[in-house]
């Protein structure tokens, strides 16, 4: 088997698995099921699966905190998990109806960027938030579904994927204020393509690793947006991706069983777990909320 050949690290069973995220500390992944309101452990060396938190509404993503715990983005809120799990509320979207958050990440000074989207996933009705001292601040708008983000290694630039538009983006990066600009298409999928890009990751060569939901497959993207690797998978949805492992060298890969036939289902037995490869490139640490 190559290490580029995927194998199945955890049989999950997530409906719609997301937000992947590697804890250093506790050498262990965490992930979320977004339909179930669930957030998962995740233990390489067992291979164990524990849900260690069941919210109240639909959770989009989480992140790290640089304290210890989770900050989760969960329905149209954003919850703060410490060590112990204890819940404290500490933002919430306003005069909104029909929305809830998506997917997620910190920017290297610790802010927090987290999308939304409409529940009939109607085009226009998502913005993706920054997350500071200074509340929930819109920056994009308006996006369809808010999906994968992270930033080079210099931190000059944000990655985007807006999933329906088959795009990835990039944002010139302040890193003083958190503001943007510049954008510009980085990678168009080609005619013909399968799949829509969802959840990614950047790597420590600053290539873009991309999910493709309905693609079957994981993309390696060169800085330049030029298309350097496929990744075959045996799920049509995969959702996002992560970096992991001792060494980092591990990529996990999430997937989800939502809206699949029973035929489909029969052949893709696998479908909602959770999946890892050895690419040959390493990742970085994943960015710490600091509020």
């Amino acid at each position: 088997m190559s290490p580029l050949d995927p194998v199945l690290a955890f049989d999950a069973q997530l409906e719609l698995g997301e937000s992947p995220v590697w804890d250093e500390r506790a050498s262990a992944l965490y992930a979320v099921d977004i339909l179930r309101g669930t957030v998962l452990h995740l233990d390489p060396a067992s291979g164990a699966v524990e849900q260690i938190a069941r919210l109240d509404d639909l959770v989009g993503a989480i992140v790290l905190r640089r304290d210890g715990g989770l900050l989760a983005a969960v329905g149209t809120s954003l919850v703060l998990l410490d060590a112990e799990l204890r819940r404290t509320l500490v933002a919430e979207l306003s005069d909104v109806t029909a929305i809830r958050f998506n997917d997620g990440a910190c920017d290297p000074q610790g802010r927090l960027w987290v999308g939304t989207m409409g529940l009939d996933e109607a085009p226009g009705r998502g913005t993706l938030y920054r997350y500071d001292e200074r509340g929930l601040v819109p920056m994009v708008k308006p996006v369809s579904i808010s999906n994968g983000l992270d930033w080079t290694g210099d931190g000059t630039r944000m990655i985007y994927a807006d999933t329906p538009t088959r795009r990835l983006d990039t944002f010139a990066f302040a890193a003083t204020d958190g503001t943007l600009s510049d954008r510009r298409t980085l990678v168009e999928l080609a005619e013909g393509c399968a799949g829509y890009p969802d959840g990614l990751t950047i790597d420590a060569e600053d290539h873009i690793w991309v999910a493709l939901w309905d693609g079957w497959a994981v993309h390696r993207y060169r800085p330049d947006g030029t298309l350097d690797r496929v990744v075959e998978l045996p799920v049509a949805r995969p959702t996002s991706c992560a970096f992991g492992g001792e060494d980092l060298g591990d990529l996990y890969v999430t997937s989800a069983r939502m809206g699949l036939t029973a035929e489909a289902l029969e052949a893709q037995p696998y479908a909602g777990g959770v999946f890892v490869l050895r690419p040959g490139v390493g990742g970085r640490l994943p960015n710490r909320f600091a509020g």
